[in-house]
């Protein structure tokens, strides 16, 4: 099968389509024919993990000190069950489904293996395998953060309003009855308006901070914010969620009930409840580009430009 290979950290020119191995199913897994994968700032964020940063050090410890201890890369994916091993009763040859491997990996290939006890879950004919795919990394990140954070009438603020965790964030936020601002280059403006914002802060001409508006919760799903920043915007209960903070970040906020840090970590029930806010049409796919798995190394220099909107997919068929 074909596979996105990468042996070393770096640029985008570490990754090479190759010609591996096709995965074997065993006991209680199944093997999925890849419709489609992406390419999330996550990825990008691993890809270069030997560039200096607050997660450098993370990074290396949980991929490969050296060099990727899993060679094919991507986490999510969504396509067809074709063959199952022993015990499994869970899914059956011809199943449509999505998941993620998580740091597993493997996902930017023709094919993959995972348990059929880990985050997959059957999905409807009425939904193509590339809005599906698109909808997961967006959306499991943007339900552990928000959820039970945000009540009806909540003022939120949201950086990075049009990337794949911000449309998702702002649907969400939506969803819970909350008052959104979302910013946003202005060329953006209209897509995350029509995603549910209440109103659009351009970042290339005005700065959130000299608003006198308080908010109950900001999300920062690009990384550019820190809490002395945001501490006068936040109201006297109110928290702020830094998706991608370094780790020394990570440590303060143990110490400050204001600032939210962590982890997603993907689930069948977080699967279950993007499907059910996708069918009731309060959470929808958000696609930029899509590239044929040959051009894996392209779609991450369009990541790595920072001003991808929505999700960024990879089709094998």
């Amino acid at each position: 099968m074909k596979a996105a290979i990468w042996t070393a950290y770096g640029t985008p020119d570490v990754l090479q389509v190759q010609e591996v191995d096709k995965p074997i199913p065993k006991d209680n897994e199944v093997l999925i024919r890849i419709a489609a994968s992406t390419v999330t700032a996550g990825d990008s964020r691993m890809r270069r993990c030997d560039v200096p940063s607050g997660f450098w050090l993370p990074s290396r410890l949980a991929f490969g000190l050296f060099k990727p201890r899993k060679t094919i890369t991507g986490m999510d994916f969504s396509g067809e069950v074709v063959a199952v091993g022993k015990g499994v009763s869970l899914f059956k040859t011809g199943d449509r489904v999505f998941g993620s491997t998580g740091m597993a990996l493997g996902t930017n290939a023709e094919y993959t293996c995972i348990a059929e006890n880990k985050s997959i879950i059957n999905i409807p004919n009425s939904i193509s395998h590339t809005d599906a795919v698109a909808l997961i990394f967006g959306g499991i990140t943007a339900l552990h953060f928000l959820t039970g954070r945000i009540k009806q009438g909540s003022k939120v603020l949201i950086n990075g309003a049009s990337g794949s965790v911000g449309s998702a964030a702002v649907q969400l936020a939506k969803s819970f009855g909350a008052e959104i601002t979302g910013i946003c280059s202005g060329g953006n403006r209209d897509l995350v308006l029509s995603l549910g914002a209440d109103k659009v802060i351009d970042y290339t001409k005005n700065e959130f901070a000299n608003d006198v508006v308080v908010y109950d919760v900001i999300l920062d799903a690009v990384g550019n914010l820190s809490y002395a920043g945001c501490k006068k915007s936040l109201s006297k209960s109110g928290i702020l969620i830094l998706i991608n903070a370094g780790l020394g970040t990570i440590i303060s906020s143990l110490f400050n009930r204001q600032v939210i840090c962590g982890v997603a970590v993907e689930s069948k029930e977080r699967l279950h409840e993007i499907l059910r806010l996708y069918e009731s049409k309060q959470l929808m796919p958000v696609i930029d580009k899509t590239y044929p798995l040959e051009k894996i190394a392209e779609a991450h220099r369009h990541v790595d430009t920072g001003h991808k909107k929505g999700n960024v997919v990879i089709t094998t068929e």
